[in-house]
């Protein structure tokens, strides 16, 4: 099995561009993901060894209660002078962590529970801490944090958005700086190689996924297939002369990664690509051309087919033969068979698959692609081959131009690279299994710190859309009237906005939270545990900022969340849950769903969809158990199917790289 980490040398001593040699995955490591998953999420025997570790935290933070602000910092430098010398050991951890829990009630009010300090300990010896949402992962990523970067570690703090960075990054700033540790924050908008050099350069640096990922791609093309320490030592040297030609990063040491199965699970099925200008752009006759061929191939005489659950298209052999009865006469690229069944097939991903306000949005004049897990705009990223054009072209944008690939890597190989990999997250155990034979990360699970109070009222399956959102209003009227505030959640912002004109319809005030309100996604969230206060959101309001309920809420049963439709994987339907009953507080959720969801429509060949549709074709809705199991059944599928897709993208990665070792790692 890929192992969960490597020692790290204290002191700095790390070498000039530290990080793990690439490693296969094997046969054993497939064994574990698919047999040994149940067994990788317990926590309760991980619970009984930590209580020696949370004696010695609580004995080495006794001792620093009556302490000066000024003992504090001689203390952390003998500490880090000690860390230096020693090593990540156990009792000088402990010691650390009492430090900065002590450091952290003084400088941000805030002092560590016993579940983060287990929590923390989990990540700094390389696991993944799946703590409930609500339970503080962000203040307990400072634990591992700081006890990594008093030691001389570079530490990389990776969360899902610049939003996160930002906040995250100013908010621990004052606990980082009392302790001589300085803090970084590499967002999209730092443009310049030399900021974000300096960025890389502090003690401890938040960041993005994307944002880390590329640049160190951008650091590969710069030491191209030359990875030798002579070269490291150069690169050095000269970034020191002139940062807007030197490395970018300083290896990959230590990172902890937020919202772990958002990023190593649910994005890695897509690869990480640097592109560049082509040097030879295709003609903007040749896209339209493409789109007006597509337009006259059709599913239903066979011409084309939808595979895997409508997630892509193929020409058949009737198509293939269209398409060139079509072309006869047209000069290149149309005469070649493979360039046109190519550009059409495309042409049709853009016309059938690429769906607006699902999977991307029109704003100012271009095409903005809509992560499909989170429900946010990622305004740097575009679709290859021609797609992202024929998209612009379908909804009368102006064309970007096309580009090509420099270098890729997928999360998969880009993880774990890193020296040590710890992680946390809300909802992890559906996904043990590949967590550690993929990335080497075992999941542990860290009781919360108070016994949690959320229930589920009902799930219901309505057999139309329109049954379903006239329950959904109903039952919304029925808890505004309780003076309870609610969430329903959807899938896009297509269900989101035609849900929020039936609110309006029906007379309901409420706040829409998508891809078109990103900028306000805080500030709307923050609100949405208001008594009587009803929020429509996409996948979005998950992930990073917390819901408090207002004084009073409380004795009303809590914040009450709707979800409209189930999504491909069950951790974002958790997630989605988790935002009612945190932190002991009441709250409960239901499902409102249909038959016409996208989850049952992409899976309607599959022979249990259509037992189902056809045992209740005479009824409004299915009963609860049969609902939740079909539900069920259909997640598990696509579950199963986007793991293979993951596993084939690793595997054809490293296929790619081995094939042109010739000239060096292709990334």
């Amino acid at each position: 099995m890929v192992a969960a980490s490597i020692a790290l040398k204290p002191g700095g001593v790390l070498g000039p561009y530290p990080e793990r040699a690439s490693q296969q995955v094997g046969q054993l490591d497939t064994f574990a993901q698919r047999v040994l998953a149940p067994l990788l999420g317990r926590w309760s025997t991980y619970r009984s060894r930590s209580r020696g570790f949370l004696a010695m935290v609580d004995e080495a933070g006794s001792k620093l209660l009556c302490r000066s602000d000024q003992r504090l910092l001689e203390q952390g430098q003998e500490l880090r002078s000690q860390l230096h010398r020693y090593g990540l050991t156990e009792e000088l951890s402990a010691a650390a962590f009492g430090l900065v829990r002590e450091v952290s009630h003084r400088t941000l009010g805030m002092r560590h529970y016993d579940s983060q300090i287990i929590g923390g300990k989990v990540m700094l010896q390389g696991m993944l801490a799946e703590m409930e949402t609500g339970e503080g992962k962000t203040l307990t990523a400072t634990l591992p944090a700081c006890v990594a970067a008093m030691a001389g570690i570079p530490v990389h703090i990776v969360t899902v958005n610049d939003y996160l960075v930002q906040r995250d990054a100013a908010l621990m700033s004052p606990l980082y700086n009392m302790l001589g540790l300085s803090v970084g924050a590499v967002t999209d908008d730092l443009t310049d190689t030399e900021s974000r050099h300096e960025a890389y350069a502090k003690d401890i640096t938040y960041c993005t996924n994307k944002q880390v990922a590329f640049d160190y791609l951008r650091d590969r093309l710069t030491l191209g297939s030359d990875r030798g320490p002579i070269r490291h030592r150069l690169d050095r040297l000269q970034a020191k002369a002139d940062a807007t030609q030197g490395l970018i990063l300083r290896g990959l040491c230590f990172a902890i990664v937020d919202e772990a199965d958002s990023v190593l699970i649910d994005e890695a099925r897509t690869p990480l690509i640097l592109s560049g200008p082509a040097g030879q752009q295709q003609k903007p006759q040749v896209y339209r051309q493409a789109l007006d061929f597509a337009a006259k191939l059709e599913a239903g005489k066979g011409e084309f087919v939808f595979a895997q659950a409508r997630s892509s298209i193929t020409l058949s052999a009737i198509g293939k033969q269209r398409l060139a009865d079509l072309t006869e006469k047209l000069e290149d690229p149309w005469r070649s068979a493979r360039r046109r069944e190519e550009l059409v097939t495309n042409a049709l991903i853009a016309t059938h698959l690429r769906v607006l306000d699902r999977d991307y949005l029109v704003r100012d004049g271009a095409v903005q692609i809509i992560d499909a897990n989170t429900g946010r705009v990622m305004a740097d990223r575009s679709w290859q081959a021609g797609i992202q054009q024929m998209v612009e072209l379908k909804e009368g944008c102006e064309l970007t131009e096309q580009r090509v690939s420099l270098a890729r890597i997928t999360y998969q190989r880009f993880f774990r690279r890193y020296m040590r990999l710890g992680a946390m997250t809300g909802t992890a155990k559906e996904a043990a299994g590949e967590l550690a034979s993929i990335y080497g990360l075992r999941v542990v699970r860290i009781p919360s710190h108070k016994p949690l109070r959320r229930y589920c009222t009902s799930r219901r399956i309505f057999t139309t859309a329109d049954a379903k959102w006239a329950a959904v209003i109903t039952r919304v009227k029925e808890l505004q009237q309780q003076q309870r505030p609610v969430l329903v959640g959807t899938r896009s912002v297509e269900a989101s906005e035609r849900l929020s004109e039936r609110l309006t319809a029906a007379g309901l005030s409420h706040q829409v939270l998508n891809a078109r309100h990103d900028a306000e996604e805080a500030e709307i969230i923050a609100r949405a545990g208001q008594a009587g206060r009803i929020t429509v959101a996409t996948n979005m309001a998950g992930r990073g900022t917390d819901i408090k309920t207002a004084p009073g809420v409380a004795a009303l049963g809590g914040l009450h969340v709707i979800a409209t439709e189930r999504n491909e994987a069950g951790r974002i339907d958790r997630q989605l849950f988790g935002r009612c009953g945190r932190q002991g507080d009441p709250g409960s959720f239901e499902e409102i769903l249909s038959y016409d969801d996208d989850l049952l429509v992409f899976c309607a060949s599959r022979p249990i969809t259509r037992l189902f549709r056809a045992l209740h074709s005479d009824r409004s809705e299915l009963t609860h158990r049969a609902g939740t199991f079909l539900m069920r059944r259909v997640q598990h599928q696509i579950e199963r199917r986007h793991a293979r897709i993951r596993r084939a993208l690793l595997d054809a990665d490293r296929a790619i790289g081995d094939a042109l070792a010739f000239t060096g790692p292709m990334e």
